[in-house]
């Protein structure tokens, strides 16, 4: 069923929706509410009779230049190539374009924003923005540029550039590279398009590329959470830890919601678990420097990484919903300059305000990549414990399987975790405390919002794979002494997500693997959702 866009609605997962492919390769279609439609072209066509002649009030972006020209007249004769102008003035981005989510989901925002009707544009532009959306019209747009004050003029500017069919432009259809004119023309579309009176403005003047960013990454982050509370039971599991720190009544004495959620997931797939158990502990593991027969020392409590799980991955739970409101909300505003209000006599008014400015949503892309990192970071130190028979309580060094010596085990995994928990330590320093005056100070203080969602997606990215890293090495523990503990079974969604795993990643007990194959695998098995599945299936949802 297509997306409706109607500027009120509009759901993080709907932009995901559309932004990306589903299991068959195709993307979701995205359409125009009618009732949307009915009241853009009200508001067009009262702009276009009322305000387009050159008596008419001084209006910015409409009739003005823009920034330090805002008292400047722009005639009507001049109108048509001021908007491009203002197009050219703008699309000096730099560096490597966005990929193909980001800038669907831009096209898919920037088209909600405008179905709100404050933003006057004329009915034609959104829907030419929806058109080249489900005809996989996909503009060359670079990263870097915007200071996510004015809006994110330099990238939407590229964008703009691309649909309105500009010689220099650039776009990518059909896998395919070319000049944009070029793939509008492939894709059976007219390359020249008209820009009329504030188009141009409308186009460019809001934080939609930070937006972008944050909505596909929010989505991420929040897919993420359950995956890491499944991996934490596996770790567990492998290094036959305590429960005890998981009982409701703990969490009851300090009652933050999203610790006591994640308590109870917890719970929840450890049902029936007897691998942590003071019988299964007895049980002498490979690297373990005990003598068969020798009672285990009792466990009484974990180190922080396993013991405090709830209260790490709960602040990040929490986290995740705050930014999640910001977003929705951000989704189905407003965010260009001037807005445009019916003034109750049949009439409407311009305003000039301040939408444009992303400190919203470069706050909430802070604390998302703040929280992300720490929920990458406590999974990457059980991970660690994971190789190091001293932390393990004797699982297999570097859970190495075949000749030791010949081969290496998985040490150079939690390598590779490690660097990528001290490059999130940098990408989560905060960058909405930035700020740099922009145009002869017209701009005196700016968000950097576009920056700080490109950095938090880029955290959440990381963290995907340091806990596809702990999937996969805790399904690697728990496998290599599955003959020693057979009589102590997993809990039931923790065997359900091995079954998972396993159904993808055989069992690496020969030792002789391209371990970034298995990395990528357990990366896919995160992205697609199938283990969190599974052991839904198995246990019931998770919180």
């Amino acid at each position: 069923m297509a997306v409706k866009v109607d500027g009120v609605k509009l759901k993080v997962r709907d932009v995901v929706r559309v932004s990306r492919p589903n299991g068959k390769g195709r993307f979701e279609k995205a359409a125009l509410h009618p009732e949307a439609r009915e009241r853009i072209a009200a508001t067009r066509a009262y702009i276009d009779q009322t305000w387009m002649h050159d008596d008419a009030p001084l209006m910015y972006a409409f009739n003005t230049g823009v920034g330090l020209f805002k008292d400047q007249r722009v005639l009507i004769a001049d109108m048509e190539a001021y908007q491009r102008k203002t197009v050219y003035a703008h699309a000096t981005g730099v560096g490597e374009p966005f990929a193909e989510d980001v800038t669907r989901a831009m096209m898919l925002l920037r088209a909600n924003a405008f179905a709100s009707n404050y933003s006057g544009p004329r009915v034609e532009l959104v829907e030419r923005l929806i058109d080249f959306l489900n005809a996989g019209l996909h503009p060359v747009i670079p990263q870097k540029g915007s200071v996510g004050a004015s809006g994110d003029l330099a990238p939407l500017a590229h964008m703009a550039g691309a649909v309105c069919g500009f010689a220099e432009a650039e776009m990518v259809y059909k896998g395919r590279r070319m000049p944009a004119r070029e793939a509008i023309a492939k894709a059976g579309f007219e390359p020249d398009f008209e820009l009329g009176a504030k188009d141009a403005s409308a186009l460019i003047n809001g934080s939609t590329t930070s937006l972008a960013l944050g909505a596909l990454a929010t989505y991420d982050a929040r897919r993420l959470l359950k995956h890491a509370d499944i991996a934490m039971c596996l770790s567990l599991e492998a290094m036959r830890g305590e429960l005890a720190a998981f009982d409701p009544r703990v969490h009851r004495a300090r009652p933050h919601p999203g610790q006591a959620r994640v308590a109870r997931n917890l719970l929840r797939i450890l049902e029936g678990t007897k691998r942590c158990s003071q019988a299964a502990r007895d049980v002498v593991f490979p690297d373990e420097p005990r003598q068969p027969g020798t009672p285990a020392s009792p466990r009484v409590q974990d180190v922080y990484s396993l013991r405090c799980t709830p209260q790490v991955h709960g602040p990040a739970v929490e986290a995740v919903e705050y930014v999640e409101r910001i977003i929705g909300t951000e989704m189905n505003s407003a965010t260009d300059n001037p807005l445009i209000f019916d003034d109750g006599n049949g009439g409407y008014v311009s305003i000039s305000g301040g939408h444009f400015h992303g400190q919203y949503v470069a706050q909430a892309m802070d604390v998302l990549a703040i929280a992300m990192a720490d929920l990458g970071s406590i999974s990457e130190r059980r991970l660690a414990r994971l190789v190091d028979p001293t932390m393990s309580y004797g699982l297999p060094r570097n859970l190495l399987a075949g000749k030791r010596g010949l081969n290496t085990g998985y040490a150079t995994v939690q390598c590779s975790m490690s660097a990528l928990v001290m490059e999130n330590r940098s990408l989560a320093t905060p960058g909405s405390v930035d700020s740099i005056p922009g145009k002869s100070n017209a701009e005196d203080h700016i968000s950097n919002s576009t920056w700080c969602g490109r950095k938090a997606r880029s955290v959440v990215e990381n963290v995907e794979q340091i806990v596809a890293g702990e999937l996969l090495m805790a399904a690697q523990a728990l496998t290599l002494v599955e003959p020693l503990a057979k009589d102590y079974p997993l809990g039931k969604g923790s065997r359900a997500a091995m079954d998972a795993i396993r159904a993808v990643i055989p069992p690496a007990l020969e030792g002789d693997r391209w371990y970034a194959t298995e990395m990528r695998q357990a990366l896919d098995l995160v992205r697609s959702g199938a283990v969190v599945e599974a052991v839904e299936d198995a246990v019931g949802a998770l919180e």
